[in-house]
This record gives C-alpha cells, structure tokens and sequence, in this order.
C-alpha cells in the first residue's frame, strides 16, 4: 500500500504538470532565470575574492630604506616596524636581491642595460603585509615617520576599491535574487493553483470519502518539487557551458586574472541550486494550497 501511495502521489505530480504545460514552463523559465543569476553572481564573488587574494600588492606597504644606512642600523629598523600594529608579515629585500629582481624583469629584452651596475644604487626595502584595512592609514603614517625609511608606497586606495566594487555586486547580488524569489514564488503559485482548481471536482471526492489534507495535498507538493529539480538541472548545465565558456575566454586573452577551476565548486554550486530550487517550490505548494485548499 505504501508503494502504491508513493506511485500515486508521483503520477499524479506528473500528470498535474503535463495538464497545466503551458504554466510548468513558465515557472520553471523563471526559476531557472533566477539560479543562474544567483550562481553567476556567485562564482563572480568567488573568483573576485581569489584574485584579491592572488594579488598580494593590494594589501601590502614597501618602504624603502635609505642607501647609506648600514646593515646594523637596518636591522634596528626591521626590528622597530616588526613590532607596530597591523603588521601581519614583513619580507626583507637586500640592495643584491632588489637588483636580481631587475635583472629577472628585464635582463632579457636589454641584455646591455646592467653592465657595470651594481646592486648599491638600489635601495633595500620592507614589503610589509597589513591584516586590517581600516588601519592602514595609521601604519603609512607610522613608516613614513620612520628614521631611516625615505619613502612608502601603498596600494590601499586600490584595494579599497576593489573591495567596494565587490561588496556593490554582493549587493547587487542580493537584490535580484530576492526579486527573482519572488517572481518565482508567484509563477509556482499560479502553477499550483490552476492545477487545484483542475482537479477541485476530484479533491470534493476525496474529501467526501475522508481523504486527509496530507494525502491530497502531496500530489501538488511534489509538483513543486519536481519544478524546483527540473529548473536546478537545467540552471546548473547552463552554468556549466557559461563558466567554462569564460574560463577559456580569460585564460585565452586575459592571463593576468585566475580561474577557480570549475571542478573545485560544482558540488556546492550543484547542491545550492538544488536546495533553492526544491526550496522555492515547496513554499510556492504550499503558499498556494494554504489559499486553495480550505475547507
């Protein structure tokens, strides 16, 4: 008996959303719409926050050290801007390493340019990694105020920028997929209804022989269900072709930028469409029912 219930209430969802076509399409379009403008915006929140963390200059202070200043005296000056507030990691580059890195950049399309240049016009430096943003000013003052350093520069105008941009998206996020929830909510609950009002003769019927709300209401659940899987599988492979479409477009023109490689978040992108899907279509059943189905 309670495989021949499981299999009713399936058919039943099955044949409800065939019946009403027209509807079913329509709800799962929009729900479908709305997943793959969550997921996009999502992976691009995620692949924005890679990059930040990619680009260590964004959030990080050079000082560089007076030339004449002698290895005593800047290993009292590491030691003084070690210790200030904010200071998450400090990385000494010597006069020999500073030229190295010249030679590494450009060495090779000016072969000539460093003949009889020696590592003492470059001056060494403190590339220093800050933890809190909103105290960077504070330790630009500090290293600028520092005896023995001449001059900082600082990135944090560029990656406050950044991180404005992305907390504007995450916004922007947030705002269409509640518009889209609600879209899709009104779309499924018309779907519901027209399937309730289709079958009101036979849910008379049932209620007259002493069906329970439970058992006639499965039927319409399930239906929303099943619109919530169909729209996240079709959502997700249209993510996929989209992702992968950009992921050979940047790789291809823009190598500056990286990727988070699709096979490391298809899962969870996977799940949440699914959950949201089926999630939506269960409270689109029963917003619907709960106006439908009163006794």
């Amino acid at each position: 008996m309670r495989r021949y219930s499981i299999m009713y209430f399936i058919s039943q969802s099955f044949k409800g959303l065939w019946r009403n076509g027209v509807m079913t399409l329509a709800s799962i379009t929009v729900l479908v719409s709305c997943l793959i403008v969550m997921g996009s915006f999502a992976l691009l929140v995620a692949n924005l926050n890679e990059n930040l963390d990619s680009l260590g200059d964004m959030n990080e202070i050079v000082a560089f050290i007076d030339l004449e200043k002698t290895d005593e005296e800047i290993a009292a000056i590491r030691e003084k801007v070690n210790g200030y507030d904010n200071v998450k990691e400090m990385e000494y580059v010597s006069k020999d390493d500073a030229l190295a890195e010249e030679k590494a950049k450009y060495e090779e399309d000016y072969p000539d340019f460093f003949d009889g240049i020696t590592s003492d016009i470059y001056p060494a430096s403190l590339v220093i990694t800050y933890e809190d943003n909103e105290k960077v000013e504070t330790l630009k003052y500090e290293l600028e105020h520092t005896e023995g350093i001449y001059k900082v520069n600082c990135r944090s105008d560029v990656a406050e920028t950044i991180e404005t941009m992305k907390n504007g998206i995450i916004w922007l996020f947030l705002w269409f997929l509640l518009v889209l929830f609600v879209v899709s909510l009104f779309v499924i609950v018309n779907t519901i209804k027209l399937a309730v009002f289709g079958r009101r003769q036979e849910i008379s019927v049932m209620r007259y022989v002493g069906a329970t709300n439970w058992f006639i209401m499965t039927p319409f659940v399930l239906e929303g269900v099943l619109i919530g899987l169909f729209s996240s599988g079709i959502a997700f492979g249209v993510q996929v072709y989209i992702y992968k479409f950009i992921q050979d477009m940047v790789a291809t023109d823009y190598g500056m930028f990286t990727i988070i490689p699709f096979e490391e978040i298809q899962m969870i992108l996977l799940l949440g469409f699914v959950g949201i899907g089926v999630l939506t279509g269960i409270i689109g059943s029963c917003i619907s029912l709960r106006k439908n189905l009163r006794a």
